[in-house]
């Protein structure tokens, strides 16, 4: 008997310290995750990947229309970049931000997470060479949206205003949407007049900048009065403040070769 109780207490704590051993893993592995956002791996520098934020400030970034940071609506905390809730307006509190360089053909990636109902986008070919005009800087838009809770879902022409979809333009196609108050990643790749749409992995539009089917749906479009609408060689990164908090990490290019 004695020797029997002897080995069940030297297995059992075998088996507790292969569970110790496997939580340090587990919670080494979580940590490596977490601090491991907002930074380029060597392989991704190898491929010419650099980080638009680098989860500490907003170097690299300024207001649109603007030589500096808008004063408010905007915030950095725990590496997270966070555009602030303010009641809905579009750049009607902090304003929209861009990035200081401009790009022409590029792969971008970033993650996002909405909050309920929540409103934004991620421009790109944003000029600033027209006057300003009332609410958000014009650009081609990625758009960021709770397609379940807000109205503007429903709005537009067979969904062009839904979550990943050239706002306004063409729609979006076969997403798989993480639920609100998680994770998304947003993918924009442009060659050329090449421009695709990616949301967590997959792509979900193809469209080719100043193209017959582009054209077509610009004109049944919001911007059909505006000429060559998206449609310029090179412009700014874009990050809307339309007054509803939505959080971004992770942002992401790389230059590509014509």
């Amino acid at each position: 008997m004695n020797l029997n109780y002897g080995l069940i207490g030297i297995v059992r704590r075998s088996v507790a310290a292969s569970l110790v051993t496997m939580t340090i893993a587990l919670c080494q592995e979580g940590t490596t995750t977490a601090t491991g956002a907002n930074t380029v791996t060597d392989n991704e520098k190898k491929d010419g990947w650099t980080l638009l934020f680098d989860g500490r400030t907003m170097s690299g970034w300024r207001g649109a229309y603007r030589d500096s940071l808008p004063a408010r609506g905007w915030t950095v905390r725990d590496g997270l970049l966070t555009v602030q809730s303010s009641g809905g307006g579009e750049a009607a509190f902090g304003g929209d931000i861009v990035t200081v360089d401009e790009y022409s053909d590029f792969d971008l990636t970033l993650d996002f997470k909405l909050t309920e109902g929540a409103n934004s986008g991620i421009k790109y070919f944003v000029t600033e060479q027209q006057p300003k005009t009332p609410g958000s800087a014009i650009g081609l838009e990625y758009q960021l949206l709770d397609d379940a809770k807000h109205p503007d879902a429903r709005k537009g022409i067979n969904g062009n205003r839904t979550l990943a979809s050239l706002y306004d333009v063409m729609p979006a196609k076969n997403k798989t949407v993480n639920p609100i108050g998680e994770w998304n990643r947003a993918r924009i790749l442009v060659r050329g007049t090449h421009v695709e749409h990616w949301l967590n992995g997959n792509m979900v539009l193809a469209y080719e900048r100043g193209g017959k089917e582009f054209l077509a749906r610009k004109a049944e479009s919001k911007f059909k009065d505006r000429t060559g609408f998206g449609e310029a060689p090179r412009g700014h990164i874009l990050l809307q403040d339309h007054g509803d908090q939505v959080f971004f990490r992770n942002i992401k290019i790389r230059l590509l070769p014509r």
